[in-house]
């Protein structure tokens, strides 16, 4: 299962670029984050991922990676990046950095130099064809801008040229196999970047499309997930205590095939997750479960969750998240008191939970025009709310020199409006994170089981290990009543559960863990 540390890890997402601005110039640096790290140990997370922190021309907020080894200077240096590590581990915080493997900007040294007519050592290092006049048959390709001829294969933006890592089955001759030197060469080199950080003191990282590595792969992407084997085969060995976690949400490949420790469970339209907070794409309306009276139902969430669980149980984790840089906040369809029932449910299911900065205040989505590539993303990307002073607390630059501008509503929330008040969102999400630090029971492997999915007739019900844990999003009281429920107490709530002789009542919009 990996490092023992994930067992009880809480995961906090930092978006750099919108967190914490420390030398107001309106954009958000690592030693902002470095002065903001007791918030986040006062929050009870324990481990963070850093957005990627190095050097790009940003056409994709960073995700165009320029130096692998060298930090962005608009958010700081080497030696702050480290100085952070060094920071967040005093506090007993774990570290992951962003790692994009797939693609790098065109403007990384490795394609500059790919891009040369005359060859050397890095021609091979990304996709391309042997003539500028032929493309790639169906595939994203940008002909004619080089000295090279040849037409060369992108991952992603125009920005982002392909590494090249072989294919699976190559049929012409400019394709390189999977075991061919050139691929073997982008992995070592990729390897390499690894080692430069952990050996720096990061923890990890998460990765950027991980299923995106060799091309013509098949369904299983059995291809890529023995790269993804060799490379972890290189953790275990080198830097045993180092996570991995994959943008991939496909546990069956990330978590038994490719040997990540953790996979997120993404927000792809009707999965399982999906239609526990945005399920509102579809043209018959807004059926999100923890959207009350919306008409939604846990069963669309556990029929897609439930064979992935079983079958990767063991092998690692499933990450629920909050939200993520990609993602619509939740906040921009449910209420505050949605929202609390939402975030019991994730930070009491098994895996390694991520909270998304600026969700457990209920920072809103922003509706804001594009910055560096994030188009419809760029409203769940907006400066962190620490107050309700100037920016929001996030830097002293002018208004018109931040990154992105702040949620200007007069009720907008922020962590000062909500820290010393009981019933705000913030102080929940805090004792939620307390309740899955004080029992074993709530962490990331033990054991899960439904007790009751049958909502009519009672509300939603499950194990974990020896805990009962139930839930109602609907405005409607509802009870349970089961041989599971004699001698137990209440140990946590939401909206007032009770439990009396050997029933349990729960009124509308209320959340119960009973011991």
């Amino acid at each position: 299962m990996g490092p023992t540390w994930l067992k009880d890890a809480i995961f906090y997402e930092i978006y750099p670029q919108s967190f914490q601005d420390s030398n107001d110039d309106g954009i958000g640096d690592i030693p902002g984050i470095i002065d903001r790290l007791d918030y986040v140990a006062g929050l009870g997370c324990n481990a963070l991922w850093i957005n990627p922190c190095f050097d790009s021309p940003f056409m994709d907020a960073g995700y165009d990676v320029r130096d692998y080894k060298l930090v962005a200077p608009r958010y700081g240096t080497n030696e702050d990046l480290v100085r952070l590590f060094r920071e967040a581990h005093a506090r007993g915080m774990h570290v992951l950095l962003d790692l994009v493997p797939g693609h790098t900007s065109d403007q990384h040294p490795w394609f500059k130099a790919s891009a040369q007519a005359d060859p050397n050592e890095y021609s091979a290092r990304y996709i391309w064809t042997d003539e500028a006049l032929w493309g790639m048959e169906g595939r994203p390709y940008i002909a004619g801008m080089t000295e090279r001829s040849g037409a060369y294969m992108l991952n992603f933006f125009a920005s982002q040229p392909a590494l090249n890592y072989g294919w699976l089955d190559p049929y012409k001759h400019w394709m390189s196999a999977t075991d061919s030197p050139e691929a073997r060469a982008t992995i070592e080199a990729i390897k390499d970047v690894m080692r430069f950080w952990l050996d720096l003191g990061c923890d990890g990282y998460r990765v950027d499309m991980a299923d995106s590595l060799v091309k013509g792969d098949d369904e299983r992407k059995s291809a890529t997930c023995a790269i993804w084997r060799d490379i972890r085969a290189m953790m275990d060995r080198d830097y045993p205590d180092a996570a991995l976690v994959s943008e991939w949400s496909n546990p069956d490949q990330a978590l038994c095939q490719a040997g990540f420790h953790m996979d997120f469970y993404l927000d792809h339209q009707r999965n399982g997750y999906n239609t526990l907070l945005r399920d509102y794409e579809t043209k018959g309306g807004d059926h999100s479960y923890f959207r009350c009276d919306a008409g939604g139902s846990i069963r669309r969430f556990l029929d897609d969750y439930l064979p992935k669980y079983e079958r990767s149980r063991g092998r690692g984790y499933i990450s629920l998240i909050t939200c993520n840089h990609d993602t619509p906040r939740p906040a921009r369809t449910l209420s505050p008191a949605e929202l609390k029932l939402a975030y019991a449910f994730i930070l009491t299911m098994p895996g390694v939970p991520f909270i998304y900065y600026g969700d457990e205040i209920g920072m809103r989505y922003l509706d804001l025009r594009t910055k560096e590539g994030g188009y419809q993303r760029t409203g769940s990307r907006s400066p962190m709310q620490w107050s309700h002073g100037e920016n929001a607390g996030f830097s002293t630059a002018p208004a018109d020199q931040l990154y992105l501008p702040v949620d200007a509503s007069p009720d907008a929330p922020s962590v000062e409006g909500q820290w010393a008040d009981p019933d705000s969102l913030l102080s929940e999400v805090r004792r939620l994170v307390a309740l899955r630090h004080a029992y074993e029971d709530l962490q990331a492997d033990a054991p899960f089981a439904v007790v009751n999915d049958d909502e009519a007739a009672a509300p939603f019900s499950y194990r974990r290990g020896a805990l009962l844990l139930a839930l109602n999003p609907s405005s409607r009281e509802r009870r349970l009543d089961d041989a599971l429920l004699q001698g137990r107490r209440v140990v946590y709530r939401i909206g007032g559960a009770a439990l009396h002789e050997g029933s349990l009542a729960m009124p509308g919009q209320s959340f119960v863990v009973l011991a």
